[in-house]
């Protein structure tokens, strides 16, 4: 018998999307009525269309979020799916749970699946949490007997033992998490689904959740995971999926997937304007550029560990008002997309007043300790204490090369750690040799 539990073949999703006319205002229960009555017109007598009607179906658009994807996923493996937001994870996930039918192609999967999407997956608010194990774990074709055996297990994996008789409309999204994950996990189904839910839960519950489904995989049961936590991917996984604008874009080894994705993502940051991207904030000041100068002032693509850098951000102010206490933070991440360093300038005991319209702030960093490689930048700005700008997104890149960090013509290997220290050495009993 082959060992592939999951085939897909040329697996497509389409989706309609409608968009509102410009002008257009929300439809009331007449409008609708009389839209009933003229498209059942149009069903009797074609030739009724009106230019109306054909202004309502030309608003309409079709989004392929899956488009001619082909994989096999073997018993036992550990599947991370890697893509930016939009590129069709979450569209797979529930195609492969039978939440939704696919538009053209075929899965064929052998086994029982357990699917974690969303909080509360499977779950009835309205039911106790006791009760809501014995209903998900029937939803996941387990029998009572099964249930009985695993109760106790997933009532300690979920620490909720003492809201056990309390519906869970009142538990807190942690709470509904942790309970739905320890079904999901603990009743031994043949393919386990989890989307980016477990970033609901708290560290110390998602390092569990990710122990467990380890051990999951570790039994010969499948584990397939959505997340863009890097990390997480890298030490739970051993094959990748690198999805792509619906399509795909890589198949095979974890870290080579994660190159793959991160490359990607450094391209689409090239192409996108910090102004065009995701943010959040009132928007009274808003970072619109990021670049990096030597000591001189001049523009660099890259730097030395050990060399004097600094890091520039340029701002447009939009509020009428003069702005008093700007705080700009700027937070380094590794290539996992693990935060390093975090800085904003109220730490060093400054904020910024009665600034210009447009201009730039920067943030001189003496003798940058970082080992050779590439980090990313993200950047978020508070006025008064709220929040103004926050892009979702990286705004740049560092990349760093080998240098004379410690003065002594030895160059830290790429190996090093990201963060490199200076000491001072000494022996009680000897001389040092210099």
């Amino acid at each position: 018998m082959s060992d592939t539990v999951i085939r897909v073949e040329n697996l497509s999703k389409k989706y309609v999307l409608s968009h509102q006319q410009e002008g257009q205002q929300y439809k009331v229960l007449r409008d609708v009525i009389a839209d009933g009555a003229k498209s059942l017109l149009k069903a009797v007598n074609p030739l009724t269309q009106n230019s109306k009607l054909k202004t309502q179906n030309s608003s309409r658009e079709e989004f392929w979020a899956l488009k001619d994807v082909s994989f096999e996923i073997k018993q036992g493996d550990r599947v991370g799916i890697i893509g930016r937001n939009g590129a069709g994870k979450s569209t797979l996930l529930k195609v492969l749970s039978r939440i939704v039918e696919p538009t053209s192609g075929s899965i064929s999967i052998r086994g029982r699946v357990a699917s974690l999407l969303e909080v509360g997956t499977g779950f009835h608010p309205e039911l106790t949490g006791r009760e809501n194990i014995y209903l998900n774990g029937a939803i996941l074709g387990m029998g009572k007997a099964e249930i009985v055996r695993k109760f106790d297990e997933i009532v300690a994996f979920a620490e909720v033992e003492r809201f056990l008789d309390t519906p869970v409309k009142r538990y807190s999204s942690g709470m509904y998490v942790r309970l739905a994950f320890a079904v999901a996990a603990h009743l031994e189904p043949e393919v386990l689904i989890v989307d980016e839910v477990l970033a609901v839960g708290d560290a110390q519950f998602q390092k569990k959740c990710l122990g467990k489904m380890e051990d999951v995989g570790k039994e010969g049961r499948t584990v397939i995971f959505v997340s863009h936590q890097m990390a997480a991917i890298e030490n739970l996984c051993s094959t990748s999926i690198v999805l792509s604008k619906g399509c795909i874009h890589y198949v095979g080894d974890v870290r080579s997937g994660i190159q793959k994705y991160l490359d990607d993502s450094q391209r689409n940051l090239e192409e996108t304007s910090v102004r065009g991207m995701r943010r959040s904030g009132n928007g009274d000041i808003i970072i619109t550029n990021f670049s990096i100068e030597n000591s001189s002032g001049k523009l660099l693509s890259s730097v030395f560990c050990g060399q004097d850098i600094t890091l520039v951000f340029d701002y447009d102010i939009a509020s009428e008002r003069l702005l008093k206490n700007i705080n700009l933070g700027f937070s380094i991440h590794n290539n996992l997309g693990d935060i390093i360093s975090v800085l904003y300038s109220e730490y060093c005991g400054i904020t910024f007043s009665d600034l210009p319209k447009k201009g730039k702030l920067k943030c001189t960093i003496p003798d940058f300790p970082y080992a050779s490689g590439r980090y990313s930048i993200g950047a978020r700005v508070l006025v008064n204490g709220i929040e103004a700008d926050w892009p979702r997104e990286m705004i740049g890149t560092i990349d760093v090369e080998g240098g004379d960090f410690y003065g002594t013509g030895y160059i830290p290997p790429s190996g090093a750690g990201s963060v490199l220290v200076r000491g001072n050495w000494a022996s009680e009993n000897a001389k040092a040799l210099v």
